[in-house]
């Protein structure tokens, strides 16, 4: 399905279009062409589904026709990075389903981009996406090369180590005669963000997480900028590659919603209480629990959304695809977002998290440098 975006000399004008679920109504302002939802299946691949949507967009930002590119090539190329350093940190160094979008950006700049029909990644009798066998499989491998009873590594453990990810996955076809070979894709045009005040602003930082296995750097700048370059993208016509937490309860993906609501509507102060004065404590808590319509929601700052990255309760749990923006009937902005679990729920396999959510639980982004506002960008050196 491709998608439209809305110019912004238009917003102003654009007639409402309001999609319903119960009583969240949401009219959508900007909406960035993009390819068709995937699933990931059961694997822990969102890193590879996220990133390939966004690469996929971009080739149609750039005029190119709608690729449907594999995403288990840069899975298959991801574990043998993996399985270098893991190794050469003596078994020490993550090892696992998980990564990061630049993964995918370091394997087009080194191995390229193969489409899905050449590259499906299905070689174990199965039509359906499953890793854990696979990932079991070539830890054990690898924690028998790490013991090294030898006392010398051998030549022999990763042309073996890339036997079994033949096997379970395929051999790589040839790069040269794919239809993306001559597709003019610069993956050094791509700036991952992120914002933490433990590091430097306006400095290129490491971000502590398990999936940052490659130990790549990030562009660290304030909270209220990075949520700039996230609007500033999608309003020019760029869409943001996002990786954040969804282990709370209100990622509420059946209803289609992730939200950040206040414990208690007694903590909701000023021209906030005011908007929602009527509504009782009951209905209130009903409203949380069923996350049937929009509720107050926290305030965000650079400090809590500090403090809950240092307690553990924002962490780097999922990738996914921002194509958009929207408002609720009460005028909150939402970020439309592709998933990469189906095309089942409210919105066809898109979801809305609403702007606190997205300022709490956004770990890192990535865009093109294009997509960063000039003034941000000098203070980058970009």
């Amino acid at each position: 399905m491709i998608r439209k975006i809305i110019p912004l000399f238009l917003l102003a004008f654009a007639q409402t279009a309001v999609s319903q679920t119960d009583n969240f109504q949401f009219t959508v302002k900007v909406e960035i062409p993009t390819s068709p939802v995937k699933d990931q299946q059961r694997t822990g691949t969102c890193w590879s589904f996220a990133t390939t949507s966004f690469v996929e967009t971009e080739l149609i930002r750039m005029g190119q026709p709608v690729f449907d590119i594999s995403e288990m090539y840069f899975v298959r190329f991801a574990y043998e990075a993996k399985a270098q350093n893991y190794i050469r940190f003596q078994g020490a160094n993550n090892f696992g389903q998980g990564g990061q979008a630049h993964d995918v950006m370091n394997i087009i700049r080194q191995h390229g981009m193969v489409t899905e029909k050449e590259y499906p990644g299905l070689n174990y009798g199965s039509d359906v996406h499953a890793h854990s066998e696979l990932e079991a499989v070539l830890k054990s491998f690898l924690d028998a090369v790490v013991k090294n009873p030898n006392k010398k590594l051998s030549t022999a453990w990763f042309p073996a180590y890339r036997s079994i990810l033949d096997a379970y996955l395929g051999a790589v076809p040839d790069k040269e005669n794919s239809p993306l070979s001559k597709v003019p894709f610069k993956p050094d045009d791509y700036i991952e963000i992120t914002s933490f005040n433990h590091h430097p602003f306006y400095q290129k930082v490491s971000l502590e997480i398990p999936d940052n296995w490659s130990h790549d750097q990030y562009y660290n700048i304030p909270l209220d900028e990075m949520m700039q370059v996230i609007v500033y993208a999608l309003n020019n016509g760029y869409s943001v590659c996002w990786d954040g937490d969804v282990s709370e309860k209100s990622f509420a993906y059946r209803k289609g919603v992730a939200l950040l609501p206040v414990s208690k509507i007694d903590e909701v102060t000023g021209s906030d209480k005011e908007r929602w004065i009527g509504i009782s404590e009951k209905d209130f808590a009903s409203r949380m629990a069923n996350f049937d319509s929009p509720v107050p929601e926290i305030t965000v700052n650079q400090e809590n959304r500090q403090a809950n990255f240092d307690n553990l309760t924002s962490t780097d749990d999922h990738l996914m695809h921002i194509t958009g923006w929207a408002t609720d009937q009460y005028g909150k902005i939402y970020f439309l977002t592709k998933n990469s679990w189906g095309t089942e729920g409210v919105y066809n396999g898109y979801l809305y998290m609403s702007e606190p959510y997205v300022r709490m639980k956004t770990i890192a982004i990535m865009v093109h440098r294009n997509a960063i506002p000039a003034d941000i960008r000098k203070r980058l050196g970009l």
